[in-house]
């Protein structure tokens, strides 16, 4: 059996109507993971889940919509895959909001907390509903998508990258807290990354020859590039790492 192997495991990805969540749910799919579809709209969920029983088999995927900003929307959520799968054995917390671009100086108060509740307080909502079954079964993984935002400064997204520096400090909590029941918590950090969340960034011409001048791989990622790391922090293969965050930003942060 392959140490990435997923078979018998159930997931439920936020944000996984498109871009990095989607790529994420088609790969744990493949891998025999069962997958929930979440985002905010249905229509985009279904089609996801529709294409993924196409693909790997009728009852591997289903769609439940959900607003990460809704605790009654992630507690249906964690409900209806409970009902639909039996169980859930990993946690990925995908979905964030970024509503502001501008310095710290000028953001509004609801600007600010808007994104603090969607991108790390709404994390630990979720993960707490499914932690009970995590722990009478002494064995989980969740996985947070942060982004190497959290480990720079930045006149524009400051508050989306101190939001995402938080997630991996509320990684390392958690594990602290309950390593000790065979659950890992884990972050990966994304560079620029070609999605619709980040087009304002790669689709600008100067904001991109920015980011390129500082990437040793001259190009920006793709979201089929990330969901690997989600298939390994939820498998046998990485069953020892936990607290942790990969980077993986073509090496970016190391210029």
């Amino acid at each position: 059996m392959s140490l990435f192997d997923l078979s018998g495991k159930s997931a439920v990805i936020t944000g996984s109507s498109r871009g990095i969540g989607k790529a994420i749910a088609f790969a744990m799919a493949e891998q025999g993971c069962r997958v929930t579809i979440s985002s905010r709209k249905p229509e985009p969920c279904a089609e996801v889940a529709a294409e993924i029983n196409e693909k790997f088999g009728d009852g591997m995927a289903i769609a439940v919509p959900a607003n990460i900003s809704s605790k009654d929307d992630l507690q249906a959520l964690v409900d209806e895959t409970n009902a639909s799968f039996g169980k859930i054995d990993i946690v990925v917390c995908n979905a964030a909001s970024n509503p502001y671009y501008g310095s710290l100086e000028n953001i509004t108060d609801e600007a600010f907390m808007k994104i603090l509740s969607n991108n790390v307080v709404a994390n630990n909502w979720l993960i707490n509903m499914v932690l009970p079954q995590m722990k009478e079964r002494k064995d989980g993984s969740v996985v947070i998508i942060s982004s190497i935002g959290g480990l720079k400064g930045s006149p524009v997204i400051g508050a989306y990258n101190i939001s995402k520096a938080a997630d991996f400090q509320l990684a390392r909590n958690l594990c602290v807290e309950h390593g000790k029941d065979n659950i890992r918590f884990n972050c990966v950090a994304p560079g620029l990354i070609r999605t619709d969340f980040a087009r304002a960034l790669w689709e600008n011409p100067e904001t991109l020859k920015r980011a390129l001048a500082y990437t040793p791989m001259d190009r920006i990622g793709e979201p089929e590039e990330i969901a690997g790391a989600a298939v390994f922090l939820s498998s046998k293969a990485g069953a020892y790492m936990n607290g942790q965050m990969m980077v993986i930003d073509g090496g970016q942060t190391i210029t």
